[in-house]
C-alpha cells in the first residue's frame, strides 16, 4: 500500500517531513492555527447565540421601535458580505470605540485579535441566529404557552421551562449550520492578520513552496471538524428529540 502511495505520489515523503509536527516541518503551526480557529469559532458561536436570543425575543415581544432596529440589523448583515462586514467592524469599529473612549476622557484600548475575531463574528452569527431561533419559538405551539400560564408561572419560568425545551429540537438544525459557518468564516479573518488556520497554511505554503501539500491539509482539517461536528449535533438532536412524535431511536 506505502509503495503505492509513493509511486502515485512521488513528493509523498517530502510532504510528510514539511507536516511533521517539530521543525522543519510546519505540521506543529497547522494545528495552533486550527485550534485558534476553534477557539474563535466557539466564542463567536456563543456570542452570536445570546446575540440571537435576544433578537429573537425583541422581534417578537418588543416594541415598533426595538423590532424595526432588530429588522435593520439582521437585514444588513445579511445583505453585505461578510468579508466587507469583518474589515468595516474590525477596524472601523475600534476606531469609533477608541473615538468615544477619548470623547468621554478615557485613554485608548488596544483590543486583542481573539476578542476583535470574535466579537466581529458574533455580530455576524447574531443575526442568522435571531431568525433561526425566532422561527423555533414561533413554532412552539401555543397551546402549551397557556397552560403554563394558567399554572401561575412568569413570563421567565415559561421561557425557561416551556419555551426552550421545545423550541430547541426545532432550533439545533439550523445553529448547526451556523457553527459550520462560523468555522468556515474564521478563515476570512486572516485578512485581518489573525493567526488562524488559513494564515497559518497560507505562510507556511509561501515559505516552502508547497502549495498543494498545505492548502490540502487544511482542507482536511476543516473537513475532520465539520465532521466531529456534526456528529456531536446529530447526538445533542437526538438527545433533545427523545420521546417526541417521529423522533429517531
Amino acid at each position: 500500500m506505502l509503495d503505492w502511495l509513493f509511486q502515485v505520489w512521488p513528493g509523498l515523503d517530502a510532504s510528510a517531513a514539511l507536516l511533521s509536527l517539530s521543525p522543519p516541518g510546519w505540521g506543529g503551526n497547522l494545528l495552533r492555527g486550527a485550534v485558534n480557529s476553534l477557539i474563535i469559532a466557539l466564542g463567536a458561536f456563543g456570542l452570536g447565540c445570546m446575540i440571537g436570543t435576544a433578537g429573537a425575543l425583541g422581534k417578537l415581544g418588543g416594541g415598533p421601535v426595538t423590532r424595526d432596529l432588530l429588522a435593520v440589523y439582521t437585514t444588513v448583515v445579511r445583505a453585505v458580505p461578510e468579508l466587507i462586514l469583518i474589515l468595516l467592524l474590525y477596524y472601523a469599529g475600534t476606531d469609533l470605540l477608541n473615538q468615544a473612549l477619548g470623547a468621554l476622557g478615557y485613554r485608548p484600548v488596544q483590543i486583542s485579535g481573539l476578542a476583535a475575531g470574535i466579537g466581529v463574528l458574533g455580530v455576524v452569527q447574531g443575526a442568522y441566529a435571531t431568525e433561526v431561533l425566532r422561527g423555533a419559538i414561533q413554532a412552539v405551539p401555543r397551546g402549551q404557552i397557556e397552560a403554563a400560564r394558567a399554572y401561575g408561572m412568569s413570563a421567565v419560568q415559561v421561557f425557561r421551562r416551556v419555551t426552550v425545551p421545545a423550541m430547541l429540537p426545532l432550533a439545533l438544525p439550523g445553529l448547526s449550520n451556523l457553527w459550520l459557518i462560523a468555522t468556515k468564516d474564521t478563515a476570512l479573518l486572516a485578512i485581518v492578520g489573525f493567526s488562524e488556520l488559513t494564515l497559518e497554511t497560507r505562510q507556511a505554503a509561501s515559505s516552502t513552496r508547497a502549495y498543494f501539500t498545505f492548502f490540502l491539509a487544511a482542507g482536511a482539517l476543516y473537513l475532520i471538524m465539520t465532521l466531529v461536528s456534526t456528529r456531536v449535533f446529530a447526538w445533542i438532536e437526538a438527545r433533545y428529540r427523545r420521546g417526541q412524535a417521529g423522533a429517531r431511536a
